[in-house]
């Protein structure tokens, strides 16, 4: 009987339908986030680096641009907002996923059950999470500390919740490809990072572009960081602050332009470059 039993049990298993992949990515996202937040360590630097330049460089830059009256520590907030949506998606998870390919957790995952796009699904909910809890954080320092009006208008907070969306998304589809840069989790940390710190500087996050050559301007320009940044300063700086930009605009068609072809481009290179073993395995 208790074999019949366990026999009619496996079958009635077998024929249950799988989860679907979006159920599977819910699920694994719920644990992507509970992994987070027990490593109290990267929690930690996670969300208080970009706190501590906030305030280093806000206290450091007082006083006002001038004709706009909008403050350097105004101007910080809105660039690091899209520095922390960046690093949440392009670093975190080009560190992250390194670090599962070199102890095995991508390929056995890659041997399981489990549609492999649910994984991915868990990685882009981790990344919403801190990016949103990142961009919360910066803005209550922002408003408290530096007199940061939030928009009162609608359109404005349409105007993040896109450039939120794409920024992340593309940033995250760039992160899962970088990930296949280092060749072991111990040089993930430098491989990705110092591009990352590098492209801050050039992208308007530390440094107003005013005050920057032309060539390093162009190139900036082709990166999404910058895009991101300056959508993020039409949405919190306002009319007042378009006189900060090169162009005297933000240009925001040119924003959505941009991101939308990263996002695309984050994709392709996914495709193509992604492995699931490490160098090791062959």
């Amino acid at each position: 009987m208790t074999r019949t039993a366990t026999a009619v049990t496996r079958t009635a298993a077998a024929d249950r339908p799988m989860p679907s992949v979006l159920r599977l990515g819910l699920a694994r996202g719920a644990l992507e986030n509970k992994m987070f937040f027990r490593e109290k360590d990267a929690v930690i630097f996670t969300f208080s680096f970009p706190i501590i330049l906030l305030v280093l460089f806000g206290s450091i830059f007082s006083g006002s641009m001038e004709g706009t009256g909008i403050t350097v520590s105004q101007l910080y907030t809105a660039g690091l907002i899209g520095a922390g949506v960046m690093g949440a998606g392009f670093q975190n998870l080009g560190i992250g996923i390194a670090g599962d390919r070199e102890d095995g957790t991508l390929k056995r995952l890659a041997g399981t059950p489990m549609p492999r796009a649910a994984y991915f699904i868990g990685k882009v909910i981790n990344v919403l999470v801190i990016a949103l809890l990142e961009t919360v954080i910066l803005l209550a320092i922002g408003v408290f500390l530096y007199d940061l009006d939030l928009p009162s208008k609608a359109s404005s907070w349409v105007t993040f919740s896109w450039v939120f969306l794409l920024g992340v998304s593309g940033a995250a589809l760039l992160g899962v490809a970088a990930s296949s840069l280092p060749r072991s989790a111990k040089s993930a940390a430098a491989v990705i990072s110092m591009p990352f710190v590098v492209l801050q500087f050039i992208s308007g996050v530390f440094i107003p572009f005013t005050q920057m050559p032309e060539w390093l301007i162009n190139i900036a320009s082709i990166f999404p960081l910058k895009w991101m940044c300056q959508g993020f300063r039409s949405v919190f700086l306002g009319d007042a602050g378009a006189a900060l930009e090169l162009t005297k605009s933000y240009e925001l068609d040119r924003v959505a332009l941009i991101l939308a072809a990263w996002l695309i481009g984050g994709l392709v290179l996914c495709l193509t470059t992604f492995r699931w073993k490490g160098r090791r395995d062959g």
